[in-house]
């Protein structure tokens, strides 16, 4: 049984997290970063090469998880691989397993540690879901060859409320639904003026009841990095009246203040209809999650289904 597909069909409210990426071949360094979400998250995100970044590959980190029984959401980003690489990757994660699917365009490569790679993006994020619901539904790959047996997936896409034209973005979401999109993860909320304007336009277009949304919430360590980030991370929007909050903050406690902002966020939206959950990307602060979840009154027993 697929837990997170079993979460979102029978909960009231899921809870996902991000795993941060590792530099390494040892698979006990990924076992080590997820041991913080052990009975505490519904699944976990394993990343494809975030922010154009190198990092152990996707595939393998979601079935070192899957195989010490964790729920793996599986990223695929479309710069790095084209058609035929990434069906033939959708197969082997599925025999390894991994059922989950986030289907990303992904960051150009200039914003990474290798901007003299060649970009790919021969799918983008819609047309990647159309290729994964083709396989899984009609039984083929792209090119309409049948498949012998084809992947169990459940499918995923993102979403950005934050970015300008802000008119066209349920209009975003809806095509991604159309082309498969079973849940949405959002890019991290700090403008809950702007989610719910966002929010009241998916409900008046009836998505709400079509895709599981989950919002993108996440603790700000420092009004420091609030500001690296709004000027280096593509898709990321901080509103002026978050930044200097933290920098009114003294230096020491400013954390634990980013943690504060963090369960106020995921309290409004816990309230706003249509929102199935959250996706915590906690980079690098991975063990304060259980206390994040435990002020906000979502604990392990609330979190887990009944199997």
């Amino acid at each position: 049984m697929n837990k997170l597909k079993h979460a979102l069909e029978t909960k009231k409210f899921v809870v996902t997290a991000e795993l941060a990426p590792a530099d390494t071949s040892n698979p006990q360094a990924i076992l080590d970063n997820a041991a913080v979400f052990k009975d505490t998250v519904d699944g976990i995100n394993v990343t494809d090469a975030s922010g154009a970044h190198v990092h152990m590959s996707s595939v393998a980190a979601g079935a070192i998880l899957a195989r010490a029984g964790y729920t793996p959401i599986y990223q695929i980003s479309c710069r790095d691989r084209n058609r035929i690489a990434i069906q033939g990757d959708v197969l082997g994660a599925a025999a390894l397993g991994i059922e989950n699917v986030l289907c990303l365009t992904g960051d150009g490569v200039q914003v990474g540690d290798h901007p003299e790679a060649k970009p790919v993006f021969d799918l983008d994020s819609i047309t990647l879901l159309e290729t994964l619901k083709t396989m899984r539904d009609k039984k083929t790959f792209l090119s309409g060859r049948e498949l012998v047996q084809p992947p169990q997936l459940f499918l995923g896409g993102a979403a950005n409320p934050f970015a300008p034209p802000y008119h066209f973005r349920a209009m975003r979401l809806a095509k991604k639904v159309q082309a498969g999109a079973q849940f949405i993860q959002t890019q991290y909320c700090y403008d809950l003026t702007l989610f719910k304007r966002y929010m009241e336009q998916v409900r008046q277009m009836g998505l709400h009841e079509k895709v599981a949304i989950l919002v993108g919430v996440g603790p700000l360590r420092s009004a420091k990095i609030a500001n690296w980030m709004r000027e280096n991370v593509p898709g990321v929007w901080i509103p002026d009246e978050i930044v200097q909050r933290l920098e009114k903050t003294p230096s020491k406690q400013q954390r634990q203040e980013g943690i504060k902002i963090c369960t106020e966020i995921i309290e409004e939206v816990k309230a706003i209809d249509g929102v199935r959950g959250i996706h915590i990307m906690a980079y690098k602060q991975e063990e304060i999650v259980p206390d994040i979840l435990k002020a906000v009154n979502l604990h392990p027993d609330q979190l887990l289904p009944q199997l």
